[in-house]
Parts: structure tokens; C-alpha cells; sequence
């Protein structure tokens, strides 16, 4: 299946689908790839807040030493 984009034409109201082009698609595919690649450093970062609340309240509990890391996203 082509991937393809609609053109309308606000003055007369005349929509058209048209096959994009091989540099359009090219762009939409690195588009897609960079997207992908943000939403796993998102993601990794994400995570990484997470697993630092679990270790701050764990230490917090145990009466030990935050590190400068799970200090500061207490204080925040």
C-alpha cells in the first residue's frame, strides 16, 4: 500500500490524495525513527526517576545516606 497525503485546495474546497514522494518518504521514515528514539530516552529517564524514589524511600526507611541524585529529586 502507497503511503499518501491529501491536498485540499481551500478556495474551491477540492480535496486530492496523491502518492508521496520517495523523498517524502523518506522523511516521514527518519521522522518515525527520531520519534521512536525520543520516546526511549523518555522512557529510560522515566524509569530512571522511578528506580531513584524506590532507592530514596528504601534508604529513607533504613535510616541511611541519600545520594546527591535521590536528594535532589526530593527537594526538587
Amino acid at each position: 500500500m502507497a503511503l499518501t497525503k491529501i491536498i485540499v485546495n481551500c478556495e474551491t474546497g477540492v480535496t486530492e490524495e496523491v502518492e508521496l514522494t520517495a523523498e517524502e518518504i523518506a522523511q516521514f521514515e527518519a521522522d518515525a525513527a527520531q520519534a521512536a528514539i525520543d520516546e526511549a530516552a523518555r522512557q529510560a529517564e522515566a524509569d530512571r526517576i522511578e528506580a531513584l524514589k524506590v532507592s530514596a524511600r528504601a534508604k529513607l526507611v533504613a535510616g541511611e545516606t541519600l545520594t546527591a541524585d535521590e536528594a535532589a529529586l526530593i527537594i526538587g
